[in-house]
């Protein structure tokens, strides 16, 4: 085993409402739904019309620039709806669950036993291809490259985040599985990523086909992308491909069982919620059945597929997103406070020591999505280099992004990033900065540069 790496800068959110370790079986889902804009870079091209019959591994959709990468239905149904937003844009595919699931069928066999070009076919053909990103720029792996490795985070640091060893539990042939398919795709090694705190069961610790390295600290250490930087960081012309733990096991069931599989666990978490514990579901269900029943009601609230630094807002109708593995509901907390920057704040979260909370350094918060401010002049505060553990300037980076300068851009760090590595930026910013979000933008504008 290698020794720990150590991550020095950070921040923990302590957050209210951690999910228990209890499996509950949610009601069924009467519908579930697969959003093409969960696939940042995606323009989507229809391959059903509402009212068709699909069964679960059936292709919705594919992308119009790589039409071989597939987008798969979860489950067997009818297609009732596509919604779209401005412009006819493809907002979700949403289809009526049949009662019982009938599955597309695959090849079943040992990736050992399968080259690399047959993986890869098994896997764009049934559309679990979808759950392979890559970096620079954190999109869909493009199926004719080969990365110089692969990068698994055994562990999320992020608030609330589901505990990846429960996720995993019961699922051990399939995860070997997985990683034996993803060994194949690569030349160079597959790292498993562990912390010592957080994994403490065998699946991680025995695997095989697989060089495992340790991290701890505080967030973002979790994050792939940090994990990638202090391995082997990216440079201009380099790819690595990144997937998660379920995803592995995803792609795991379709050679042992030769279906697309896409059952998985839910954290419900959040202060809002009465009992938050974990859920068996299937990818893209909507959360209505998780939620009915579940939440206080002393409170508006907001529902986040996803954790509260880089999820996606939800309704309570809504689905749950591609990539996420728990559902955390806050309150919205759209209420005024007069002068509450002159109060003790002892229930206020606050980095800075503003507030006297700094005196409970082990209180769990029930935080709002209240920004407590308005935009305000982008200044040099310091406070990004403070939660970034990158040998990155951030705020050099974003205002380059800003003015789109694509040389500085390149030159100060635009392959390391994702917006998700600087989603701690965002939440410390005083200037009140929509920080992902431009870190998007400039991943967007590089790709249409070397396009």
């Amino acid at each position: 085993m290698s020794e720990v790496k150590k991550i020095k800068k950070g921040l923990d959110i302590k957050l209210a409402g951690k999910a228990e370790k209890v499996l509950e079986k949610a009601d069924r889902s009467e519908t579930y739904a697969i959003k093409p804009t969960n696939f940042p870079g995606l323009t989507p091209k229809l391959k059903v019309k509402v009212d068709a019959e699909v069964k679960a591994g059936d292709s919705l959709f594919f992308d119009k620039y790589c039409p071989e990468i597939n987008f798969s239905s979860p489950v067997s149904g009818k297609v009732i709806a596509v919604n779209r937003g401005e412009r006819r844009k493809i907002l979700e595919v949403v289809i009526q669950a049949d009662a019982k699931i009938q599955y597309q069928e695959f090849k079943k066999a040992d990736p050992n036993g399968l080259s690399r070009e047959e993986i890869k076919e098994e896997l764009l053909k049934s559309g679990l291809w979808s759950f392979v990103r890559q970096r620079p720029y954190d999109v869909i792996a493009k199926p004719k490259d080969t990365p110089k490795a692969i990068f698994i985070s055994a562990f999320d640091t992020a608030p609330l985040a589901a505990d990846i060893d429960f996720l995993l539990e019961g699922e051990s042939e399939a995860f070997q599985a997985g990683l034996d398919a993803l060994a194949k795709l690569t030349d160079g090694k597959v790292y498993l990523n562990t912390n010592p705190n957080f994994n403490q069961n065998k699946i991680s610790s025995e695997a095989k086909n697989v060089e495992v390295r340790q991290f701890s600290g505080a967030h973002p250490a979790g994050n792939v992308g940090i994990q990638i930087h202090h391995i082997s960081p990216m440079n201009k012309d380099e790819v690595a491909w990144v997937i998660r733990p379920q995803e592995v096991v995803f792609i795991g069931r379709l050679f042992t069982k030769g279906i697309y599989d896409v059952s998985r666990k839910i954290a419900l978490c959040g202060s809002e919620v009465k009992n938050p514990c974990y859920f068996e579901t299937i990818q893209g269900a909507s959360v209505r059945t998780l939620l009915k029943g579940k939440l206080k009601d002393d409170e508006k609230i907001r529902v986040i597929s996803g954790n509260v630094l880089t999820g996606e807002q939800i309704s309570e109708d809504g689905f749950i997103s591609f990539y996420d593995s728990q559902i955390t509901v806050i309150p919205e907390g759209d209420k005024f406070e007069f002068l509450g920057w002159a109060l003790p704040g002892l229930q206020k979260f606050s980095m800075s020591k503003t507030f006297f909370s700094w005196l409970t350094p082990n209180k769990e918060f029930r935080l709002d999505a209240n920004l407590h401010g308005e935009h305000r002049a982008f200044v040099m505060t310091g406070e990004y280099d403070k939660v970034l553990p990158m040998d990155v300037l951030p705020q050099q980076l974003i205002k380059s992004i800003m003015i789109e300068d694509v040389d500085q851009m390149e030159q100060l760090g635009i392959y390391e990033v994702a917006p998700e590595d600087l989603a701690l930026c965002e939440f410390v910013c005083t200037s009140k900065i929509n920080v992902q979000d431009l870190v998007r933008k400039g991943i967007d504008l590089m790709i249409k540069e070397m396009s």
